[in-house]
């Protein structure tokens, strides 16, 4: 239909005098346009009331839950010399198997036979603590016979000096009766000289008389320097019995710091003993590090030292070994803003690098190659302005593929709450953080899962 031929052009008297409108149509393509437009409007506004399933992403490497299943290096508990490799890099081990063998570098040790000599030192020590004991105890048994003997002694003086002093008394005695004798001589003597004058008595029984008391006057005599003899034998046994406890007292004094300087010479040598026992016992455990054994079941990753011949020190890694069948769990990062939202339980879809996939975070029903998990660590302070979780694989789903490697990257999605489409535009527009959802409901839980077994089977059916 023409311009001129339109109503609207006969109806206009401005436009009705110009020939080119009449040439002029109005073209099919512009209303095609409005209405592809308006019906991609009506879509997009339908859209937009989709359900949209908010999540927190995050990345991160492969790791694993257990540090005992983590690659570890095996040091060398000693010095030495590299003198033989027994395994080859990517050789699948066992624990206690011999992965180098090690020799002596330090000159102490390079005795083949010093572990021999030490037992044959520690056995002639204690071959000495046993003489030493022994004569500790005939010191003992000595200075019991010194006692006994001072016993005896002291009895045997004490008797003597209870002998010693009733002898004195006898003397006494006596001594006092020749004392009598010797006045009565006196006195006898001292009548007959009177007598003598008056011519009563001869001059013969006067000598006689005389005679009687020279003789008193020596038994007087006598008695006083037997009697002093016996005082000065008195006091001697006195003397004689403070002396001989006195030479006893030394003796068992002597003695005894003999016995005690045996009983220091004693414990000195059960010190050295002890020392020789752990200095043996160490050369024993010693003798056991000669080889590095493998901790674990595992693979031995790569050699940190290389060739025959290089010196390693103490504690010095050897060779990097990867524990067999690891227990996996992706190490995640997640902002402090969206730490609140997370909690140990919480679902979680990972993808692998490496690994095909096809990932609408939003629908993760629909996604392609992820593969559940369940958030079971939650550190408590942050790494570098970030929080690490680890999340293992969740057992109601689908296992990790086998391929997988420790330290190999991950991407993860958190699963929260749905909402609809217009307001996650919107959120992200205005930067605000998902919705705090707390701790998942079990109807919204087992609705994950009902959505992660979809994918899983989509998964199946496309492998």
């Amino acid at each position: 239909m023409s311009f001129a031929e339109h109503p609207l052009a006969e109806s206009n008297p401005l436009t009705g005098h110009f020939r080119s409108f009449a040439r002029v149509q109005t073209p099919k393509a512009g209303r095609t346009l409005a209405r592809w437009t308006a019906g991609l409007a009506l879509l997009v506004l339908v859209a937009g009331f989709l359900p949209w399933t908010q999540n927190i992403r995050s990345t991160g490497t492969l790791t694993t839950l257990r540090p005992q299943d983590r690659p570890q290096t095996v040091p060398s508990t000693i010095a030495g010399r590299i003198a033989r490799w027994r395994v080859s890099e990517g050789q699948r081990v066992r624990q206690g198997d011999t992965l180098v063998d090690i020799a002596e570098v330090k000159e102490k040790y390079f005795d083949p036979q010093l572990v021999q000599r030490t037992s044959e030192q520690l056995e002639a020590k204690r071959g000495a603590l046993d003489e030493n004991r022994a004569k500790a105890e005939a010191l003992g048994s000595q200075q019991q016979a010194l006692r006994a003997g001072l016993q005896v002694s002291l009895s045997k003086a004490r008797n003597y000096v209870e002998q010693s002093r009733l002898k004195v008394s006898s003397d006494q005695a006596d001594l006092v009766a020749v004392r009598n004798d010797y006045t009565i001589a006196q006195r006898q003597l001292e009548r007959q000289e009177e007598l003598y004058k008056q011519g009563l008595k001869s001059l013969t029984e006067l000598e006689q008389r005389r005679l009687k008391f020279q003789e008193a006057t020596a038994k007087l005599q006598s008695a006083s320097n037997k009697l002093d003899a016996s005082r000065q034998a008195l006091t001697n046994a006195q003397l004689e019995l403070s002396s001989l406890q006195a030479e006893y007292q030394d003796k068992l004094a002597k003695s005894e710091s003999d016995r005690r300087s045996v009983l220091a010479y004693q414990f000195d040598t059960e010190g050295q003993i002890a020392k020789m026992r752990n200095e043996l016992a160490n050369l024993s455990i010693r003798a056991g590090y000669y080889q590095i054994t493998a901790p674990q079941d595992g693979y031995v990753v790569r050699a940190l030292k290389q060739g025959l011949g290089e010196i390693v020190k103490e504690g010095e890694p050897v060779v990097t070994v990867m524990p067999n069948a690891p227990q996996l769990a992706a190490e995640l990062y997640v902002k402090p803003m969206d730490m609140p939202l997370l909690s140990v339980g919480r679902k979680v879809r990972l993808q692998f690098d490496g690994w095909p996939a096809l990932v609408f975070s939003g629908w993760p029903g629909t996604s392609f190659g992820t593969f559940g998990g369940v958030v079971a660590v939650i550190d408590n302070i942050d790494s570098q302005g970030q929080y690490r979780i680890l999340v293992t694989p969740d057992p109601a789903l689908e296992p990790w593929p086998e391929p997988l490697r420790v330290g190999s990257g991950v991407y993860g999605w958190a699963l929260l709450d749905d909402v609809p489409i217009w307001y996650e535009l919107w959120r992200q527009i205005n930067g605000f953080p998902p919705n705090y959802v707390g701790k998942q409901d079990v109807s919204k839980a087992g609705k994950q899962d009902k959505k992660a077994s979809a994918a899983g089977s989509d998964e199946e059916e496309a492998k």
